[in-house]
């Protein structure tokens, strides 16, 4: 069975938990998008693990993590999650981690590119200043490195060349910012490639040959559905396709070989950095759920953005992505609300949507809809069994359930491993 995890909101949805939670019975897992402007968090007893470009599975013992084609890696953000796994005991192999080597690599002019452009802006993105996007769009314009490139001298010098000579133009004419010296990053750059050479291999022929054999796979989306480049709240969105599709161009196993997808959802809706939110919270209740669900986020530490379950967002994110199974993620957060709310439309100048809409000013400025369920005062925190949930809160599941139209199978109870309940 090879399966695609996805997060159906804006990110931030509690994918790692989920993807850490199905791992154990996956061979493999796989990331196919992103970079190191995403993380996933785990708790495993009392240690927490932040992971920004290494599948989480690497917890698993006996498990085989891939960093796929459709990646860009910032080679030092990878380093230093090497060391950072090896300071708590655990050694990552080239047995146990392939990196494609046709993933894109974030150069030291991507990460000041990005915060250079980004203040120069009236209308904020709110990137996370990583160097993804400008990475990605030299992978589009066809001047990026990969990592490939990295281990041929001859190649990288003659690409980094080209690259400092209309870089530093751009650089210092437009932003007035210094000359990056060729000898300095050259030499830093290989270094990293003498690191990384024993990882690198064809990841596409690698899984699919591993598909061949029967064995399973789990591919890991980073980000969420909402900030997909074609489908999320354009221009507040990732550079990459976060989405189901992007598995295919991400990793190069055909979709013909993908037998299931399964989407993580908040029990609330979250968002981190700028862009359209119809359901955000008022200072108040902000707060009181940013505190509770300890909604800071795992790459950047900024306070996320928090309001109530969007129902139009999650069912249209289900539809494009062809979702057969839901986890509803950090049910405990709403544990001892009065009253819940679900958005099930918008509004605007007079008009109402079911569907979600593609003007940006429409989404912009709605209004939700609601419709309001009682909360429940008893605990929910830390249940494994449905039938224990209080009624309340099985009623808020099961009307999710019935307007999303997807099954929910799995439920999040706490940020630990064994803090889940599976439904069927």
């Amino acid at each position: 069975m090879n399966c695609v995890v996805v997060g159906a909101q804006w990110g931030d949805e509690g994918k790692g938990k989920l993807i850490d939670f199905l791992s154990k019975d996956a061979d493999i897992t796989v990331r196919y998008q992103g970079g190191n402007n995403a993380g996933h968090t785990i708790v495993v007893g009392d240690e927490k693990y932040v992971f920004h470009l290494i599948p989480s599975a690497i917890l698993h013992r006996n498990k085989v993590c891939v960093i796929g084609n459709g990646v860009v890696v910032d080679p030092q953000a990878l380093i230093a999650e090497f060391d950072e796994l090896a300071a708590k005991g655990i050694h990552v192999t080239p047995r146990q981690l392939k990196i494609s080597g046709l993933c894109h690599v974030v150069m030291p002019y991507h990460r000041v590119l990005d915060s250079l452009r980004e203040a120069k802006r009236q209308n904020k993105i709110g990137t996370t200043g990583r160097g993804i996007g400008p990475c990605y769009a030299d992978k589009v314009t066809r001047c990026g490195i990969r990592i490939i490139d990295l281990l041929n001298p001859r190649v990288f010098k003659a690409k980094l060349e080209d690259n400092l000579n209309e870089k530093n133009e751009t650089y210092t004419k437009v932003f007035g910012y210094r000359d990056y010296k060729f000898d300095e990053i050259y030499n830093e750059y290989q270094r990293y490639a003498k690191r990384l050479a024993p990882y690198v291999t064809n990841t596409a022929v690698y899984l699919n040959q591993e598909i061949d054999k029967g064995k399973s796979v789990l591919f890991e989306g980073a980000q969420g559905t909402f900030l997909d480049i074609d489908f999320g709240t354009y221009p507040y969105v990732t550079s990459s396709n976060s989405i189901v599709g992007g598995v295919c161009t991400g990793t190069g196993v055909s979709p013909t070989k993908i037998d299931k997808a399964v989407a993580a959802v908040k029990a609330y809706t979250t968002r981190v950095g700028e862009g359209p939110f119809p359901t955000e919270f008022k200072k108040r209740m902000l707060e009181k759920i940013q505190s509770k669900g300890k909604e800071f986020g795992a790459t950047t530490g900024r306070p996320r953005r928090c309001g109530w379950f969007d129902a139009v967002l999650v069912r249209y994110s289900t539809m494009i992505n062809g979702i057969s199974e839901l986890a509803i993620m950090k049910l405990d957060v709403l544990d001892g609300l009065e009253k819940i709310k679900i958005c099930v439309g918008y509004t605007y100048r007079g008009k109402t949507f079911d569907e979600f809409p593609m003007d940006s000013e429409v989404i912009s400025k709605a209004k939700p809809v609601y419709i309001e369920m009682d909360g429940w005062s008893e605990p929910t925190a830390g249940i494994q069994k449905y039938g224990q949930l209080p009624a309340n809160a099985r009623k808020y599941i099961e009307k999710l359930e019935k307007l999303l139209k997807v099954r929910i199978r799995y439920v999040s109870t706490g940020s630990k491993r064994d803090h889940t309940i599976i439904r069927f």
